[in-house]
């Protein structure tokens, strides 16, 4: 049993080298052959423009997305660590399975370009990751990345390839997919013995505020998200300045319905830490169109507060109707917000912002991303639920101790109080 991890991990990583040996060329390979006469491959000078860009998703991929999962009091090292595992792991399959589909069947000739496109992959199982986040192995975790980054491959091609569809910062094949994809996966693995929570389902002071060091940085680099694969420099400067514009107007729009559904209208840090980066994904659909930043603002401002009230109504409902228990709130960050950037982009687009797709495709797109994600969550959910992958036991989810060598944990007061579905401990006075 203990080997089955090292075994598998050891396995894909052997199957990544062979399978990069036979189909992953340089992109200079490629252009060096078709243009024999050139000193230089034409698309090197893109390293320079776009490189800066691969760093910038690289933080919110290694750094953002690990630490915004830290706020659980014991889950720390998984949170941040698994994230870095499965990232990694990603980034390499994310390569092999989009440049066969783009490439139809030929030589992958890999540019700085399908290198952010790759990180792109990973950050769907990322979202998925936060659903079932202190429930399930890191065995788990390496098999549902392999086939999450499959079925999302497929679906980014449909979309782009059969619908014609614009989604440059991805809010319906992404965030959407990613939190859809999630929530069916946590839904067939839904544990009943967790129905009324968990001792350490819950963070403490210091746990959130490394959750906020997450959210800081997701939110300084989303622009870099929403622009870098734009056809243009004029369409990566409308991403960049929309997005910028979104992200400021949902922030003032979280805080203020975070006040306004608390208690004597005290801020909710789980809010704060999520609902304050859904107007960068809300925005991603239609960020390179020609909305003007006032429309980016109201965008913005909408994915806010439906953030919130999404925490405070439906994720209760979540757990207690549907059966589904997510862990981070991603459908309130991710698949709300998603919804949101695809509707905004069949308005854009029917507005005339858009000469590039039609409404009817943008809507279609939505609903693929949705449907696929769906489907491709509950046949992987239907796969990780057989019990030889090491799945914890209901007593030792959201705890470091069972997969990672931790300090001795140090007692705390165990004095709790209920806070926006996560308990937190109280000082005694």
């Amino acid at each position: 049993m203990r080997f089955k991890f090292p075994l598998m991990a050891i396995g894909l990583e052997v199957g990544m080298i062979v399978l990069h040996a036979l189909f992953v060329q340089y992109e200079m390979d490629q252009s060096t052959h078709q243009q024999s006469n050139s000193t230089k491959a034409p698309d090197v000078d893109r390293l320079l423009e776009l490189y800066p860009l691969l760093q910038d998703v690289h933080v919110m991929i290694f750094i953002g997305f690990g630490f915004l999962m830290t706020f659980l009091k014991k889950y720390g090292f998984s949170s941040v660590g698994i994230n870095l595992l499965i990232a990694a792991l990603g980034l390499q399959w994310g390569t092999l399975v989009q440049g066969i589909l783009h490439g139809h069947g030929q030589k992958i000739h890999v540019g700085i370009k399908d290198l952010i496109t790759a990180d792109f992959s990973t950050a769907t199982v990322l979202i998925s990751f936060g659903a079932v986040l202190g429930k399930i192995s890191p065995v788990q975790m390496l098999i549902m990345t392999i086939v999450e980054i499959t079925v999302f491959a497929g679906n980014d091609h449909l979309v782009a390839e059969v619908f014609k569809a614009s989604d440059i910062g991805a809010s319906m094949t992404i965030h959407a997919f990613g939190a859809y994809f999630g929530l069916a996966v946590a839904g067939v693995l839904y544990r009943s013995g967790l129905r009324k929570g968990h001792d350490n389902e819950e963070s403490v002071y210091h746990s959130d505020l490394f959750a906020m060091i997450g959210t800081l940085f997701l939110w300084v680099f989303w622009p870099s998200f929403n622009s870098a694969i734009a056809e243009t420099a004029e369409k990566q400067y409308k991403a960049v300045v929309n997005t910028y514009f979104s992200l400021a107007a949902c922030v003032l729009t979280a805080y203020a319905f975070s006040s306004l559904v608390e208690h004597r209208g005290k801020l909710d840090m789980v809010h704060i830490q999520n609902a304050t980066l859904a107007g960068g994904v809300a925005v991603g659909t239609c960020a390179d169109m020609e909305i003007h930043p006032y429309i980016a603002m109201i965008i913005g401002s909408v994915a806010g507060m439906v953030s919130v009230l999404g925490f405070k109504v439906l994720t209760p409902i979540f757990a207690t109707k549907l059966r589904i228990q997510d862990t981070c709130g991603v459908h309130n960050l991710h698949g709300l917000p998603g919804v949101v950037g695809g509707l905004a982009g069949i308005a854009a687009v029917a507005l005339g912002a858009s000469d590039k797709s039609t409404p009817a495709m943008q809507a279609a797109a939505l609903g693929s991303s949705i449907g696929t994600a769906a489907v491709g969550g509950l046949i992987t959910g239907l796969i990780l639920k057989f019990p030889i992958w090491g799945q914890p036991a209901d007593q030792d989810c959201y705890d470091d101790s069972v997969f990672w060598e931790v300090p001795r944990w140090r007692e705390h007061d165990n004095h709790f109080h209920e806070h926006s579905g996560r308990k937190q401990l109280e000082p005694e006075l």
